[in-house]
């Protein structure tokens, strides 16, 4: 079994008041993750309303995870969440900055679970770069969006060990006993339908999202391929059990056609679905998830320091499981997954996480510290 953990310093935050429209919070400190090692990191939560005199409008997020590895690297995950114009455009994406060690597994179900993880088999440097905003406009007065995307990837890999260098696909795509460079530029169009009370934690209501993205050589990129992604998601109070408890699942099918360079094959396992599966361990041109996650926060009546902290804690538990093949109608392996964490408000409706989860397939299980919930 393979643990993670950490040790979280200080937080600081704004004080909550009408007055204040940027609130934000950050925790951090020395800690130790699978995937990266010993490392310096933490995370920090930014809010604020666009427009403070809207009390309609929903408050942007801006996450953003940061890590210092001491082994040598560095690694930078923001997913923001910005809302304008009273919720009738939307900026959301992601935006990941790497540059440390990392590893490669191959491609498919059987490489990927008999691969085993170390320095001579699946390490190598990574240096990537992913800019990937998101540009949603409603659709008059519906819960419709539309809108374009952009997808710019960058991905370097560098000081690759012998398992990489002699792997077939890294070879076919370029790859040398050094380095493996890969460069794409995608655009592409989002359909989403969204009736969430909160897309960074939402309490009620649903997301269906349809992402149709091309990259080509014609825009300046190095290959020619198609991703398309459909999701799922819905929440439900459970009022009969208390306050501030919820109920939410999740369908995901992400499926690439074409030459698909290895490093944006579709995936299973991050911080933001199947908690345990180390970050790109299954990979190939199909994979597909359920998940299904309780989330409960603590309700106390005391109105005393202890109190306020109780009112400050909770937990969530999930169960999921995942499938990965070549196409969406030749599944190889099946992913499944549980775990549970706690959760700390630092804003109102806005969380701090640590997850514990499993992955039976190779006997791991892993922890992951995040702003947010995972969906």
């Amino acid at each position: 079994m393979l643990l993670a953990y950490s040790l979280c310093g200080a937080q600081t935050s704004a004080p909550d008041s009408t007055q204040k429209n940027l609130r934000f919070s950050i925790l951090g400190g020395p800690g130790y993750t699978p995937d990266f090692g010993v490392l310096l990191g933490g995370s920090a939560l930014f809010t604020f309303s666009t427009n403070p005199k809207d009390t309609e409008l929903k408050r942007s997020v801006v996450p953003i995870g940061f890590a210092y590895i001491f082994n040598g690297g560095i690694n930078l995950i923001s997913k923001p969440q910005l809302f304008f114009n009273h919720d009738h455009f939307r900026v959301f994406g992601q935006f990941i900055y790497k540059n440390t060690y990392d590893n490669y597994y191959g491609v498919g179900y059987e490489t990927n679970k008999n691969r085993l993880r170390g320095k001579e088999t699946t390490e190598f440097r990574n240096h990537a770069l992913q800019l990937n905003p998101i540009f949603l406009f409603r659709m008059k007065a519906s819960d419709f969006f539309v809108g374009p995307l952009v997808d710019i990837t960058s991905d370097n890999m560098e000081e690759v060990s012998a398992g990489v260098s002699n792997d077939q696909d890294y070879i076919e795509q370029g790859g040398s006993a050094y380095k493996l460079y890969l460069f794409n530029v995608g655009l592409g169009i989002d359909i989403s339908y969204d009736t969430r009370d909160m897309p960074a934690n939402a309490y009620s209501g649903l997301l269906f999202d349809f992402k149709l993205t091309n990259y080509g050589k014609y825009f300046g990129g190095d290959m020619n391929y198609t991703n398309l992604t459909l999701e799922y998601r819905q929440f439900t109070k459970l009022e009969f059990i208390g306050e501030r408890k919820s109920l939410g699942w999740m369908l995901q099918s992400k499926n690439s056609f074409g030459d698909v360079p290895l490093t944006r094959m579709p995936f299973i396992g991050s911080p933001f679905d199947l908690r345990g599966y180390y970050l790109g361990q299954y990979r190939d041109h199909s994979a597909q998830l359920a998940l299904i996650e309780y989330r409960n926060m603590f309700n106390s009546k005391r109105n005393d320091l202890l109190g306020r902290l109780i009112n400050r804690l909770g937990f969530a538990t999930w169960g999921g499981v995942g499938f990965i093949g070549p196409d969406i109608a030749s599944i190889e392996g099946v992913l499944p997954n549980f775990g549970a964490g706690l959760r700390i408000e630092v804003q109102p409706r806005m969380n701090f996480r640590v997850d514990v989860g499993n992955n039976p397939v190779n006997g791991n299980t892993l922890v992951y510290f995040n702003m947010t919930e995972a969906f």
